[in-house]
């Protein structure tokens, strides 16, 4: 089959959960002997260089087709003239399917359907609800939203609170297929050791964007409040939110015990995952956290606030606290670090993560939703 992707940023790149997915799952599709196309936007500040060259200069990734589409680099606009484009560019190709990934770029979709084009889309979260989006960019995703529902073949979500809020809102039907994480290679502290003198179990990660649904303000007071040895580690880069990123580093400035390491990747990423006392998820809002597959895929131990989409990934492995409830989550937090909460064995909890998640089975069946539509 050839199929587009639409509404990533870049692949490859670790930029955010979507650009992880296509990247998967089109690698994947290739290696099933599909010709994929990836519609990567043109960016200024790319931050992740995994092809050890300018993503924007690439053609081809692991056999995916490259093409790149002018945006401007502005927050709120980029998407919408991105997701314009290349919605105009796929009609001059014959794809069996087009794959729209994500909220906003869903708004220029209904342009390939007035040719007669089949549509999957992809709804990551409800991205109208995170708080970096104003007015017009909240529009514009609901917007979007409402062409999926309208328009799409087949709706695609990653969690079962997104399936129920599309059949109660539209009593549309969708179809439930989380993300996939691989199996992690694990690393001895060395990077991250020269770099941030860290050493195995010497720290609490959060790894995910700065932003303020993820709720890292709430994890930094409420560690600040705890009588520790132990580190936290905050890795990760802002996406459109720069005001509160400052906001973060002013809240850690005064305690030398916690440490901002920007956007990793490759080994150190591996690193800090592989080494972590325990990892911190306390976000509001998620659609489905990748972050957190992939910390307990290295087998952490991981403390997430109680919304359904953390604690349907985590299963019975981790520990929660209530949302938004920094005293909650201190409190957890300090039962860790004492020993007076369960702690599983890092094969038992990674054994459970790769194979209820293993994204070969997701992509045979996305194949399959693929097949269906498309005779």
């Amino acid at each position: 089959m050839k199929i587009a992707m639409i509404g990533h940023k870049r692949i490859p790149s670790k930029e955010g959960g979507v650009e992880v997915v296509v990247t998967e799952i089109s690698t994947r599709l290739v290696q099933n002997k599909n010709a994929v196309t990836a519609y990567n936007r043109k960016g200024k500040n790319v931050q992740d260089k995994s092809a050890d060259k300018d993503v924007n200069k690439l053609r081809e990734y692991n056999g995916v087709k490259i093409i790149s589409v002018p945006t401007i680099n502005k927050k709120g606009l980029d998407a919408l003239i991105y997701s314009f484009f290349a919605s105009i560019m796929v009609l001059f190709k014959k794809y069996n399917v087009i794959h729209y990934h994500a909220e906003g770029p869903c708004a220029m979709l209904w342009i390939p359907k007035l040719f007669k084009k089949k549509i999957v889309v992809t709804i990551h979260g409800l991205d109208w609800q995170r708080a970096k989006w104003g007015g017009f960019a909240t529009k514009f995703i609901k917007f979007g939203e409402k062409m999926a529902v309208k328009y799409a073949d087949e709706i695609i979500v990653l969690s079962k609170g997104v399936q129920n809020y599309f059949k109660d809102t539209y009593n549309r039907q969708t179809i439930f297929l989380p993300n996939g994480v691989n199996v992690p290679k694990i690393r001895e502290p060395q990077k991250i050791y020269e770099k941030y003198n860290l050493k195995k179990d010497d720290y609490i990660l959060f790894l995910a964007r700065i932003v303020p649904e993820k709720g890292l303000h709430y994890l930094i007071e409420a560690f600040k409040n705890i009588d520790t040895t132990k580190k936290l580690v905050i890795a990760g880069g802002a996406s459109h939110t720069n005001k509160y990123l400052e906001e973060i580093k002013e809240m850690v400035k005064d305690d030398n015990r916690i440490i901002m390491t920007g956007f990793v990747q490759k080994e150190e990423l591996e690193e800090l995952y592989s080494n972590c006392y325990l990892y911190c998820l306390p976000s509001d809002i998620e659609g489905m956290p990748l972050s957190l597959l992939e910390a307990m895929s290295f087998g952490a131990n991981t403390l997430i606030s109680d919304i359904e989409e953390n604690t349907q990934v985590a299963g019975e492995y981790a520990v929660t606290f209530k949302k938004s409830d920094v005293l909650d989550l201190q409190n957890r937090l300090e039962q860790m670090l004492n020993n007076k909460t369960v702690r599983y064995e890092k094969e038992e909890i990674s054994n459970y993560i790769t194979k209820k998640y293993n994204w070969d089975n997701i992509v045979e069946k996305l194949q399959e939703i693929y097949t269906k539509i498309s005779k």
